[in-house]
């Protein structure tokens, strides 16, 4: 800079940059986040860099050591977040978070207001306080061993959103542009470019619709309220604005310098009335009031040179904190009443991935973050419905074998989870191989027969499907010869089939080759499961007497 050039103009230069230089991060962190996505589906990653996201989300530490009592593996990483918001207030809302970048640049797109109701849209709101009653109402539903933070959390929310909704839907939109290419003649291998994995089969997943209809609204509300869901919802940024009220680093005001002409409030992202007295628990650390000042009033310093320019608490009363804690105790038991978590009363339609931990145990650790189901090589792990476990188990894995089955020595899912509800097992744990012999194999459930729909038994059509594509050895399905003539007078041999419940692993392979189609002759049921001992359908195990 000249000495010719004014010091104002030298200022928001170096303003500019630092702006830019957020930018830049929420680029970085968004494309990283979303690439790690996809690269675990196309070269199943192991999860990473995605739940490296996830375990760094304090609220998610949080919460599940308040459900389980622990903290598991590598969920200590929150603390880093919590270092980070003990130093510069909401950074993370605006400078990492990837679901924050995309309410961010959704508000900017649909910034279609005049400048004096942009600005009015920006001041601070009663209704803002909403998202610590969530918080605190999530939190001791976690305390009582009902996690539910998934359903809001901005990572899980985001990487369910993409892993089930926006990532089948893009399948679906590359192969039909792959197919357009191809119709036109171009190379092969064009279309091998453009479908980016043109290996690994196109996904499908139940409830997709609702899981993606919940990110448009929430989306679609910046229309409404620019950052609806971060100032209105988010219980990670309530969790966060909170602790900031802690912070070192925050926007200081030069009383002597403002001229209240609240051009501040132009591009706001929290709402946090800089013009006024800062909300520290709504500033999101933009720097954007910084950069529209035109006194260089504002600055970001390190704690506040006049204390009473800043509103540290978080605007929630005691009534309303009274209502939060309320509204967490009446809707635990509504959650659990529900009666398919128990051993006596449970869903057979609830088959858990393989090394899942006890029912109970997994609802209060999973929290809805799908990386399980994205990581899948067959499709098999679906995002749970109400029809199977409730509202409290909504968007939890299960396996649905008329989609996929669960590969013998794949492992994955027990990898990418961030929290345990899944542990990591190896293959030979899995099989019950080498030092997990005697253990035997893990069992997601057990196989049965309809014989009114089964080919050899009911309609005396051969088919020996099932018994070709059980994977373990000895076999678990078996058949029994039986020569007849048919109602045209030819001699048919049928293999009528049946299960021997000793060796069946509940792999569902068996339902998902089933050629009976719409209703599958043998399905898999969740009894018989390792799991928990009182959902065994035998009174001792045979396995080992009837293998030899």
């Amino acid at each position: 800079m000249t000495s010719s050039e004014p010091a104002e103009l030298g200022a928001t230069r170096r303003l500019l940059r630092a702006t830019n230089i957020r930018i830049v991060a929420q680029t970085f962190f968004l494309s990283v986040f979303l690439l790690g996505l996809w690269a675990t589906w196309t070269t199943r990653l192991g999860g990473y860099p995605v739940s490296r996201f996830l375990e760094i989300d304090l609220l998610v530490g949080v919460s599940t050591a308040l459900a389980t009592g622990r903290l598991y593996r590598h969920l200590a990483w929150g603390l880093s977040l919590l270092a980070i918001t003990l130093l510069f207030g909401r950074a993370f809302c605006n400078w990492i978070c990837p679901f924050g970048t995309l309410h961010q640049f959704a508000a900017w797109i649909f910034n279609i207001l005049p400048l004096k109701l942009r600005r009015r849209s920006n001041r601070y709101r009663p209704l803002y306080a909403l998202k610590y009653g969530l918080l605190a109402g999530l939190l001791i539903l976690a305390g009582f061993g009902a996690l539910q933070i998934g359903l809001l959390d901005p990572i899980c929310l985001l990487s369910r959103s993409v892993s089930a909704s926006l990532a089948p839907a893009s399948d679906m939109g590359v192969d039909a542009l792959a197919g357009s290419i191809e119709q036109a003649g171009v190379d092969a291998n064009w279309t091998n470019a453009i479908r980016f994995a043109p290996n690994t089969e196109r996904r499908v997943f139940v409830g997709s619709f609702w899981i993606g209809a919940l990110l448009v609204v929430l989306l679609g509300m910046n229309l409404v309220i620019p950052r609806f869901f971060c100032r209105v919802l988010c219980p990670l940024g309530a969790l966060l604005g909170f602790l900031s009220r802690f912070s070192l680093f925050r926007i200081n005001r030069d009383v002597k310098e403002c001229t209240d002409c609240d051009a501040c409030l132009t591009r706001c992202e929290g709402a946090a009335e800089p013009q006024s007295v800062l909300r520290s628990a709504e500033c999101f650390a933009c720097m954007n009031c910084i950069d529209d000042c035109p006194e260089d009033a504002l600055s970001y310093t390190f704690l506040g040179q006049d204390m009473k320019q800043v509103f540290t608490s978080t605007d929630l009363g005691r009534r309303k904190l009274v209502f939060s804690g309320l509204f967490g105790l009446l809707t635990f038991p509504f959650l659990k009443t529900h009666g398919l978590g128990t051993d006596s009363n449970y869903s057979p339609r609830m088959i858990r991935p393989p090394g899942s931990v006890e029912e109970g145990e997994f609802l209060s650790r999973c929290i809805k973050c799908d990386q399980c189901i994205n990581v899948c090589p067959t499709n098999v792990l679906q995002p749970a419905t109400t029809a199977e476990g409730g509202f409290e188990a909504l968007w939890t894995p299960v396996m649905n074998f008329n989609i996929g089955h669960c590969q013998l020595k794949c492992n994955l899912c027990g990898e990418v989870c961030p929290t345990g509800a899944i542990r990591r097992i190896t293959v030979a744990e899995k099989l019950g191989k080498g030092p997990h012999k005697d253990a035997g194999p893990i069992r997601l459930g057990t196989a049965f027969y309809d014989l009114g729909r089964c080919l050899p038994h009911a309609m005396e059509i051969p088919c020996v499907v099932c018994e070709e594509v059980c994977p373990v050895a000895p076999k678990a399905i078996r058949t029994v010869d039986e020569e007849i003539k048919d109602v045209f007078g030819k001699i048919v041999v049928l293999n009528k089939p049946f299960i021997v419940p000793d060796l069946c692993i509940g792999c569902g392979i068996c339902q998902n080759e089933c050629p009976v189609t719409d209703a599958p002759a043998v399905y898999v049921t969740a009894v018989g499961e390792t799991r928990s001992r009182a959902r065994g359908l035998l009174l001792e195990d045979r396995g080992r007497a009837y293998g030899s």
